[in-house]
């Protein structure tokens, strides 16, 4: 069964895409605008982690945190918020969260942040994250490094986290504004960044970028990675 995600944000935008971001890493969620609807939900059924904002109508994130724990219930929390203030992280994770990512964020960084905590929370050790094997390609998640048949390949942040989201997702085709909204956070997509990303990636893993065996065009589409 996968592990369900409880997402916490006014903002119907940011739930949309943080639902994406959550199914595509292979667990399953669920999004609600507001903490009261979030307690409710939490006491009728379990989560394996919520993600959590702090500016919400109503009762705030803040709030959400305190009410779960008196009633010592230890769901996983991390904060995602657009508020950088120092104070409002040591709060945050004084009263009981678990981690603060600010807005913006990288949402392939955040879905492994979210699989690391959930392994954690379930008695597992930071040293016993997986690695991520698919044909001659190895991705060590503990230590972001990307192997092909055992040679390292440097790359780029940006390409690290496309690589990391067709590593997880062997021959799905991504359209166009579905990968760009995953890897770049954003929702108005700029098709010329991901085509020179992808041709940056050919680079690195092709026999033949001109003709490309891993990191395939679906005309009219989007991309697929095939091993």
């Amino acid at each position: 069964m996968a592990d369900t995600v409880l997402i916490v944000d006014d903002d119907e935008s940011v739930r949309n895409m943080l639902y994406k971001v959550i199914r595509s890493a292979g667990m399953d969620a669920c999004a609600v605008p507001d903490g009261e609807q979030a307690l409710e939900l939490v006491r009728q059924r379990p989560f394996d982690l919520m993600l959590l904002d702090i500016n919400l109508k109503g009762m705030d994130g803040f709030q959400v945190i305190e009410a779960l724990r008196s009633r010592g219930i230890k769901i996983p929390v991390i904060i995602v918020s657009g508020r950088k203030e120092d104070y409002d992280t040591l709060y945050g994770l004084d009263i009981g969260a678990d981690d603060y990512v600010t807005k913006p964020f990288n949402p392939v960084v955040l879905a492994a942040k979210a699989k690391a905590l959930i392994r954690r929370s379930r008695g597992g050790t930071p040293g016993g994250a997986p690695v991520i094997a698919a044909g001659p390609f190895r991705y060590d998640t503990s230590t972001l490094r990307f192997y092909k048949n055992g040679q390292e390949i440097v790359l780029s942040s940006r390409e690290n986290a496309i690589m990391k989201l067709f590593l997880d997702n062997v021959n799905r085709i991504f359209p166009k504004d579905m990968l760009y909204e995953l890897v770049w956070g954003e929702t108005i997509v700029d098709e010329n960044a991901i085509m020179v990303y992808i041709n940056r990636l050919r680079q690195k893993i092709e026999e033949n970028p001109a003709k490309p065996r891993y990191i395939q065009t679906v005309r009219g589409l989007g991309y697929r990675f095939v091993v």
